[in-house]
């Protein structure tokens, strides 16, 4: 009995192709690393802080929705080539947030067919320019590794900071949309920035 297909054969050629694992990346402060069971704790307790969740969510994250998330930022990887890491300090190794591109499937047009970048900080890694430096090099990445592509974010328009850190990126925004917890903005990077 053969189970090929050539629908099957040619999907599978081209994943062999595809990036599947997290590359580290370093800059001049931080380690950009594939999420693994080290970060977890860490991640956990961010995302269950109020403060990390007041521009994404309503409420903080349970540790199972922070589960269900770190386990989807990781299997990213697998499925389109690119995925979340985990953003930690380079002297210290603690984490301090994290992020990188995505599928989301958030029901919203103007993500569909388009890497979504995010990034996220604990409350203690914030105004030292951390987001700005790890998603630069995130972005650089991609631009290396996904020639042509168009990069999009959503980012609520009361978070200001964030809204400059998607400027500084190269990102513009193209729509506002309605969010749960403000105003969103739908924000475009062309391939190169």
């Amino acid at each position: 009995m053969d189970f090929s297909s050539p629908a099957c054969s040619a999907k599978a050629k081209a994943a062999r192709v595809m990036q599947t694992d997290a590359p580290t990346l370093t800059t001049e402060r931080l380690i950009i690393e594939p999420l693994s069971m080290r970060h977890w704790e860490s991640y956990a307790a961010a995302w269950g802080d109020p403060r990390m969740t007041q521009f994404i969510s309503p409420e903080p994250r349970s540790r199972q929705e922070s589960w269900i998330k770190f386990v989807q930022g990781a299997g990213f990887w697998s499925l389109f080539g690119y995925g979340y890491w985990a953003f930690c300090d380079r002297a210290t190794g603690a984490f301090l947030g994290n992020g990188g591109l995505a599928q989301m499937e958030r029901g919203i047009a103007g993500l569909t067919g388009f890497p979504e970048a995010g990034w996220a900080f604990s409350h203690q890694a914030w105004g030292k320019g951390y987001a700005t430096e790890a998603m630069t090099a995130v972005l650089q990445w991609a631009d290396a590794t996904l020639p042509d592509r168009e990069i999009r974010c959503i980012i609520d328009i009361g978070n200001h900071a964030s809204v400059r850190v998607g400027e500084k990126l190269g990102f513009g925004q193209i729509e506002a949309l309605p969010g749960t917890t403000g105003a969103l903005g739908l924000f475009s990077r062309q391939a190169g920035g």
